[in-house]
């Protein structure tokens, strides 16, 4: 463990935010509309986000500069002003042992360490089937995602939840578990504990994990459906399924389509899935009942 500025009793009331991504504006948002004075913003390097060859910045940059913050892309700038706090939210990078010994620094992780340390927590709970998910407070360390958790909520996975509402909800939950740290002191830290399978690592989310395995379960291909992004190949070309449920009828071979009464369904290892919503390669996304309409893919193959 390297040496940490150690955490400061008391409210919060001058901090500085790290963060990237959509999930992470919320939290900043709050932050200064609670009062909290947001000294500094650094976020990632603008990039090309789009088709277009232009630069973008992150989604956190752009509500800094709304709000009128501060922003920058080097994580020492948070050196140089001063605070009693940083804050890190999806931030994605690792904190520099240097930098941790001069701010003390906060997380928002969204899993229950020490499940899911790592750079996609709600994409791999959703795709292990996990029932239970959660988002840590928790005090940064030089490892990746190795600290103590000061705090934690949790919210029940079922068959029908998606990673977007996986996300929406922990996004809620902890930035009203941050803001109540803030206004009231930050908790006691607690290491963290967990056995060798439930320790596990989010490692980051690949094409690969989302092409459809006909020759798996129903099951596992709807966890990938609702992960987002889920896909499979039809006719040489990409096919995204935006929607679909697993059926418990067996009404084809594995990746063979079949369209009874109106209704597609495709074949798997065990059970069939019924698509819902499709997006053929080039197209908008339909319903699978239309595209079966203009396509005629009884008796074709997903591969």
């Amino acid at each position: 463990m390297t040496d940490r500025a150690p955490l400061p009793s008391g409210p919060i009331r001058r901090v500085v935010f790290l963060g990237t991504p959509a999930m992470a504006v919320p939290p900043l948002r709050a932050l200064v509309d609670a009062g909290i004075d947001v000294v500094h913003v650094v976020t990632r390097a603008d990039k090309r986000r789009g088709r277009g060859s232009d630069l973008s910045p992150s989604p956190v940059k752009q509500a800094a500069l709304e709000l009128g913050l501060t922003v920058s892309h080097a994580v020492d700038d948070v050196l140089t002003v001063p605070c009693d706090l940083g804050i890190v939210v999806a931030y994605g990078a690792l904190i520099k042992p240097h930098v941790l010994a001069h701010v003390p620094m906060v997380n928002l992780h969204f899993s229950l360490l020490p499940r899911w340390r790592g750079a996609a927590p709600v994409e791999r709970a959703l795709l292990a089937g996990d029932t239970e998910t959660g988002v840590c407070l928790m005090r940064v360390d030089v490892g990746l995602d190795t600290g103590g958790v000061l705090d934690r909520r949790t919210m029940t996975i079922d068959d029908t939840t998606t990673a977007d509402h996986v996300r929406a909800r922990l996004v809620a939950d902890g930035t009203e578990m941050l803001l109540a740290a803030c206004r009231g002191g930050l908790p006691i830290e607690v290491p963290q504990s967990g056995d060798a399978d439930y320790a596990v690592y989010a490692d980051k989310i690949t094409p690969d994990d989302l092409r459809i395995d006909w020759n798996a379960p129903a099951s596992r291909a709807v966890r990938q459906v609702r992960v987002g992004g889920a896909w499979t190949t039809w006719n040489d070309k990409r096919f995204k399924i935006h929607d679909a449920r697993a059926v418990n009828t067996v009404t084809s071979a594995p990746g063979t389509c079949r369209v009874i009464d109106g209704r597609v369904s495709v074949g798997t290892g065990s059970d069939s899935l019924e698509l819902l919503s499709v997006q053929p390669e080039g197209k908008a996304a339909m319903s699978a009942s239309a595209w079966a309409n203009g396509a005629r893919p009884d008796g074709s193959t997903f591969v």
